[in-house]
């Protein structure tokens, strides 16, 4: 075909026809893909991530279930969340995503782990409280007991028992400290008198460190007190009390009548 010839084809209704067909055929084979693609891969629809933060466990997966969300969970201890409370997922509350997509949750640990009691006793309470919040342990209440030293942690309770430090104990627990009122100083034994010689008696008192020999009585006149011996005293030492203050008197009923034993 020569150049005369061609440019007249070129010129026809059939070579028009056939461009456009060609065109059409090249619009269509695209328009084809592109729906395809975007029907395979579900283009531009997706489901809300539902808020999950805060509830518990069994109704975050339920409600993933429902939505046909596949989902994989972690867990950690936290002190202050009840265990089984979702506190994070991904992705966020109200993302789009596909169907079946796989939601990522973290929920409270329902075990907390165990920690070790740190070395707390003989620690001023501030240092005692500060060292075992560091640990994840928390005081609960705290009592006194007769100490010189005041606020320092005499002892640890742990469900009223007392524990010592290097004790496995959850994490979270609450520990009852026993401190010192600083007022043991001011205070002495009540010594056991009764049975012993005068002389005795107030060698006992007097080697007391703080009590006082008080008033001497006898039940019948006595001529020489040196053979007495202690029948009663004043205060007398108890189940529920055997310390008095410093400076307190201490007074004798004494009867005739020498002590088993050397004076």
């Amino acid at each position: 075909m020569n150049m005369s010839k061609f440019g007249a084809y070129l010129k026809t209704k059939s070579f028009r026809n056939t461009i456009l067909l060609a065109i059409g055929s090249v619009i269509a084979v695209v328009l084809i893909t592109f729906f395809s693609l975007s029907f395979y891969t579900n283009h531009g629809a997706g489901i809300p991530v539902p808020i999950l933060k805060g509830l518990s466990v069994d109704k975050a997966t339920k409600l993933l279930d429902d939505q046909g969300f596949a989902y994989k969970i972690d867990s950690i201890f936290v002190s202050d969340k009840p265990p089984g409370t979702i506190v994070e997922q991904d992705p966020d509350p109200g993302t789009s995503v596909k169907e079946n997509r796989t939601i990522y949750l973290t929920m409270v640990s329902l075990l907390a782990p165990n920690v070790s009691l740190p070395s707390v006793e003989q620690t001023p309470y501030i240092s005692a409280a500060a060292m075992l919040a560091s640990y994840g342990l928390k005081v609960g209440d705290t009592v006194y007991r007769s100490d010189i030293a005041r606020d320092m942690v005499l002892e640890v309770k742990f469900g009223g028992q007392p524990i010592k430090a290097g004790t496995k104990i959850p994490k979270g627990s609450k520990l009852d400290l026993v401190l010192g009122d600083g007022a043991g100083a001011a205070e002495v034994d009540i010594p056991d008198l009764v049975g012993l010689s005068l002389n005795e008696a107030k060698f006992a008192i007097k080697g007391s460190n703080g009590l006082v020999l008080g008033i001497i009585q006898s039940r019948v006149p006595i001529t020489d007190s040196s053979g007495s011996v202690v029948v009663s005293q004043d205060p007398v030492k108890r189940d529920t009390v055997t310390k008095v203050s410093v400076g307190t008197r201490i007074n004798l009923t004494i009867a005739p009548g020498k002590k088993d034993g050397p004076n």
